[in-house]
Order: structure tokens, then C-alpha cells, then sequence
């Protein structure tokens, strides 16, 4: 997997960890890959085919990606998990245990790396620069 099949499918685990696919993350998404020059047809036949997996497995694929890309590229994926969960608001508490455990544990990136990534996503999306790591604990 290549940085954004990488970062696509990434999303698609995102989106998907609380059980609430969600419009503002699937908006998110258009965005997210929109900035990363994402082809539309490719992003929505990917995901369709990710709906065909066990979550997993797709879990386990992402992780062998991301440990081939450079340490910038997995930050960025990383940071764009961040600015999608909190698409709404807020970050559901399944989607922040996802972001973690991948940050921290499989990659064992620095947060203020992230944060300082997350920030220049959103000046790109928005104009500005914001962060939002709120975790709604339901």
C-alpha cells in the first residue's frame, strides 16, 4: 500500500470504529481526499472494497503500510485520523482507543508531532489553525 491507499483505508477503520458512520466524517473524508490529490473514482472503490473485509485484517494491512512509510507520512495519516474523528465535535472515545493504539503503540509517534500536523491539516481545510482532541466518554 502506497501512502494514500494507506491513509484511505485508514479512514475507512476510522469512520467505522464506533459503529456510526457519521455525514461530517464522510464530508471530512471528500476533504481529506481532496488535500492529498486522492482520485474520487479510486477513494469510493476502495472503500467499497474495504466494506468487504474484516475489520482486522484491514487493521493488520494498514499497520505493515504504515511502518514502510517515512515518519512524516505516518504522522500525517495519524493526524488526518484526528481531524476526521472530531469532524463533529468531538472524538468518540472507540475512535480515540483506535487513534492510540496506532500512534503510540504500534509506531510510537510523539503527540505534539501530531498535534503540530493536525493543526496545519486544519489551516488547510479551514483557513486556520485549531486543534480539537475533546473525547466524548459515553
Amino acid at each position: 500500500m502506497d501512502f494514500k491507499t494507506t491513509v484511505a483505508s485508514l479512514y475507512f477503520l476510522l469512520i467505522h470504529a464506533d459503529g456510526d458512520v457519521g455525514e461530517k466524517e464522510m464530508v471530512r473524508g471528500k476533504q481529506m481526499m481532496k488535500a492529498e490529490g486522492i482520485d474520487e473514482i479510486k477513494f469510493s472503490a476502495l472503500i467499497e472494497k474495504l466494506k468487504t473485509r474484516k475489520q482486522e485484517e484491514i487493521y493488520r494491512d494498514c499497520m505493515v503500510a504504515l511502518k514502510k512509510l517515512d515518519n512524516k507520512s505516518q504522522i500525517r495519516c495519524i493526524a488526518w485520523l484526528c481531524v476526521v474523528a472530531n469532524a463533529d465535535g468531538f472524538m468518540d472515545k472507540k475512535e480515540w482507543m483506535l487513534i492510540y493504539k496506532i500512534y503510540q503503540n504500534e509506531l510510537g509517534l510523539k503527540l505534539d508531532d501530531i498535534m503540530s500536523t493536525q493543526k496545519d491539516l486544519n489551516k488547510i481545510l479551514h483557513g486556520k489553525e485549531f486543534l480539537s482532541l475533546g473525547v466524548k466518554m459515553s
